[in-house]
């Protein structure tokens, strides 16, 4: 019989670490693969931060060829969602006495967290992010 979450404890590692993954690959590989210029100058703070990491770390990723671009846009735009899929999968299309009996209210619940990241990206992407009215 399966176990609900709040019984498997350890499983809680596998939903950090995925929102964690989809986080992090919507931020990290959106910059190179959306060619957003990455310098520590840079008005926006996750070219900023992209910046940090790779000028230290990883050069490759701080000028990334066109092939790079491509490994990044699949992380963020093919993997990430699917990251999704596996955070909320279960309560959507798991099995039936794990399924959320009211996915829409589950959904909306739900979708900031993955939502409000995403604009932010969007919002980040231009010069001076919060100095307009909506």
């Amino acid at each position: 019989m399966n176990l609900p979450l709040k019984d498997r404890k350890f499983d809680y590692l596998f939903v950090v670490f995925f929102s964690w993954a989809f986080v992090s690959s919507m931020i990290s590989d959106a910059i190179p693969t959306l060619g957003v210029v990455e310098s520590p100058h840079s008005s926006n703070i996750l070219a900023r931060i992209n910046y940090s990491y790779a000028s230290v770390n990883d050069p490759l990723f701080l000028h990334p060829p066109v092939w790079m671009r491509f490994v990044t846009g699949l992380s963020a735009f093919v993997y990430g969602p699917f990251y999704l899929l596996l955070v909320f999968g279960v309560e959507l299309f798991g099995e039936a006495q794990w399924r959320t009996p009211h996915p829409v209210s589950f959904l909306a619940i739900n979708s900031p967290y993955v939502l409000i990241p995403l604009l932010l990206i969007i919002l980040m992407r231009r010069p001076e992010p919060f100095a307009r009215k909506f």
